[in-house]
């Protein structure tokens, strides 16, 4: 009982020394900066673009109805408050992850470079206490980030459409920002696993910025490029007019060729969370107006997918022994 309450209080000391040394790290706040200025910045170039859609709606309904005919031959525009979220969530998705790259460096980094290490292991510390600890503060700063964002976001929508958001759509919100939280946590661990398993610090930190590279931008832009379906606005099945049956039968003819582009996108945990937080937010239209369960149902396997990910990689960061006595003298 004695060593499992240490325990506890080894992971919560250096889970404090962590979020102290975070907040006193500039870099942390430039860049929590700029994914809120970056996210703020397209919440309101949304909230335009919707002002305008709105505002030719209501000019050509007023010309029909001057000349006498009925303005129910014009669709209303449908409001969806959530989808003024699409550049938001895009830049989560960047930013974001350089942030937890950043966090996963420095956790590492910080004991290195400052010999700091030497020092804690003068008392009884386990590997899992150190890696806990590290991984309890860190994880936290991720998940306050980001949940700010995610409620500047949410305020950026009720001032710029005027709307109070309800229940639903607040729950939608709490389900999209806990897969970001994951995600985010997926590159942190990268960096942290990296940073002290090599043994130079900056090695470490290029070869996590390659990773990135590879699943934040290349991976999902080749997934992308390779879709002809995203190459037309609607879809090119769409646009021809061509049924889903049809469909079917086409693709089938290009089995090898999309089980590559779609393996290549799998591999990416940004496709992912994209694909999750636009079915709930209802950018992507298929889900317009599904209920949270529909989406979940539907969607599930990419929060499986982020979640496991993630696991695995805690799994190495664990039961991988440290050399903490190299790591000390670093």
């Amino acid at each position: 009982m004695t060593s499992s309450v240490s325990a506890m209080s080894a992971v919560r000391a250096i889970a404090g020394k962590e979020v102290s040394d975070a907040r006193r790290t500039s870099l942390l706040l430039v860049i929590s900066a700029f994914m809120f200025l970056a996210g703020l910045v397209a919440l309101v170039v949304a909230g335009l673009a919707l002002q305008d859609e709105v505002a030719s709606y209501n000019e050509g309904k007023a010309q029909l109805i001057e000349l006498g005919k009925s303005a129910e031959s014009i669709a209303a525009p449908t409001y969806l408050p959530l989808k003024l979220l699409r550049g938001f969530i895009e830049y989560m998705e960047i930013i974001g992850s350089v942030l937890g790259i950043v966090l996963g460096y420095r956790a590492a980094a910080i004991e290195r470079g400052r010999n700091t290490l030497a020092l804690i292991l003068t008392r009884p510390l386990t590997q899992s206490a150190f890696i806990g600890g590290k991984l309890l503060g860190n994880l936290g700063l991720i998940a306050g980030v980001l949940t700010a964002t995610f409620l500047l976001g949410a305020v950026g929508i009720m001032l710029i459409g005027g709307v109070i958001l309800t229940i639903d759509e607040w729950l939608r919100l709490l389900i999209v920002d806990i897969a970001a939280i994951f995600y985010i946590s997926i590159f942190f661990t990268i960096a942290l696993l990296l940073s002290l398993w090599m043994k130079s610090l900056p090695h470490a930190l290029l070869a996590a910025f390659a990773i990135w590279l590879t699943l934040v931008l290349i991976a999902p832009q080749i997934g992308d490029t390779l879709d002809p379906d995203n190459q037309v606005a609607g879809g090119v099945f769409r646009t021809l007019g061509i049924a889903k049956p049809e469909e079917r039968a086409i693709l089938a003819q290009f089995k090898t060729y999309e089980t590559l582009r779609d393996g290549i996108e799998q591999a990416s945990p940004t496709k992912h969370v994209e694909r999750w937080s636009f079915a709930l937010t209802g950018i992507k239209e298929t889900y317009a107006g599904q209920s949270i369960a529909a989406v979940i149902a539907d969607r599930w396997n990419d929060f499986v997918w982020l979640a496991g990910t993630l696991a695995v990689l805690l799994a190495l960061l664990f039961y991988r022994r440290l050399d903490f006595s190299r790591l000390a003298k670093d």
